[in-house]
Order: C-alpha cells, then sequence, then structure tokens
C-alpha cells in the first residue's frame, strides 16, 4: 500500500499559502527535499508531499511563523526527538495540550499528574488520542489499541513502523508491520486507518516544539 499523498495544488488550495511560500519554506529548509515527490501524471510531471506530514508542518508553520523567523523556526524543526530526552508529566501533557483531557483520564492511573512518561508512551497515548479525535474509532477499540501499541511497539524498537486499522464485517482489528511491506488484505476488508512512526513522530515532535 502506497503513502498517502497531496498534490502540490491541492496542498496550496487547502492551506491557503502561496507558491513563493512553499519554495522560500523548502530554501530555509522548513520542508524537507524528501518530501517533494516527482510524479507522472495524464498532464505531465507533478509534485505531491506525504498528506499527514506536509499539512501538519504547514499548520505549524503558519501557527509560529508571527513568533519565531523562519531561521529559529527550522533550528526547531530540525532538533532530533530523542527519545532519551523528552521525558513529560501527566499535567504537562494536560497543559500544553498534547494530549486530550478524556484520553489522560482514560488510560492515566488516578492521581496521576506527577507521573513521569517516556517518549514511548506519550507517542501511545498520542495515537489513541489522535484516532479518537477523528471519530475513527469508539472507545472499546481505543482500549484495544492502547493495549496493542504498549505490547507490540518494543518489539519494533529502532525500527519504522505502519499500524492498519481495519474492518470488515463490523469486525476490527490492528496490524502493526515495517515500513515498505507489501500487504494484501481480504475482499471486504476496509482500512479505516493507516498510521506511520514517522508522521506520528513529526506531528508529535510538532505539538511538543
Amino acid at each position: 500500500m502506497e503513502e498517502d499523498l497531496i498534490s502540490k495544488k491541492e496542498l496550496l488550495d487547502e492551506t491557503g499559502i502561496s507558491y513563493g511560500q512553499l519554495y522560500r519554506w523548502k530554501r530555509k529548509q522548513l520542508i524537507p527535499e524528501e518530501w517533494f515527490i516527482r510524479k507522472s501524471t495524464f498532464t505531465g510531471q507533478e509534485t505531491f508531499f506525504p498528506r499527514e506530514r506536509i499539512l501538519g508542518r504547514v499548520q505549524h508553520i503558519l501557527q509560529k511563523k508571527d513568533d519565531l523567523s523562519l531561521d529559529e523556526l527550522a533550528g526547531k524543526l530540525s532538533e532530533p526527538l530523542s527519545q532519551h530526552q523528552v521525558i513529560l508529566t501527566v499535567a504537562q501533557l494536560r497543559e500544553r495540550n498534547i494530549v486530550s483531557n478524556s484520553s489522560l483520564e482514560r488510560f492515566g492511573r488516578p492521581n496521576s499528574e506527577g507521573m513521569q512518561l517516556t517518549f514511548e508512551q506519550i507517542l501511545n497515548l498520542f495515537t489513541v488520542d489522535l484516532l479518537l479525535s477523528k471519530g475513527e474509532l469508539n472507545l472499546e477499540e481505543a482500549d484495544r489499541l492502547y493495549l496493542t501499541l504498549g505490547v507490540h511497539t518494543p518489539g519494533f524498537a529502532g525500527k519504522n513502523w505502519e499500524l492498519f486499522f481495519v474492518r470488515k464485517m463490523g469486525v476490527s482489528f490492528y496490524l502493526m508491520a515495517l515500513s515498505g511491506a507489501e500487504l494484501a488484505f481480504d475482499e471486504g476488508v476496509r482500512v479505516v486507518s493507516r498510521l506511520s512512526l514517522t508522521d506520528l513522530t513529526e506531528q508529535l515532535k510538532i505539538r511538543l516544539s
């Protein structure tokens, strides 16, 4: 399965930014060169982008550009998100709106405001919260996803993975695989959501910056 892409025209229309802004941000290294993907179409060569990553990055730039210079923004976005450096308490996640109150209350522990969470734990909470906020899963499915991530992400340590949330005849399940793996699903299976570690880390990095 190929990554969900958005064309340059769609990106400009959806975000309201100009062609000049887009390429200025590229020159300033606010948008990585590898996100500009050239593909042949019936009209010729067109530029596409990884949808979730570029939309999140553009939204972040628009929100921050009045407070920081483009060079300062580029510096922050290029900083590595070390799994060992990111440790936040539940209270900090709440105050900074990184994870919603409802998810923190559902998946947290009583009187846990001061409890410190590692990057992996924050990412798991963030992933479940993201899908809940999009209305793509119910609470029972959210519980199973949180458990699935907690059990299986350690086995992918140091590797890029993708998460597939699928349904067939009303039955839902999750599948985790290495990024780039060729997957084929049974007829009638609907892929509700597909998330990659790369995209999730990018979105979380934006929230943390």
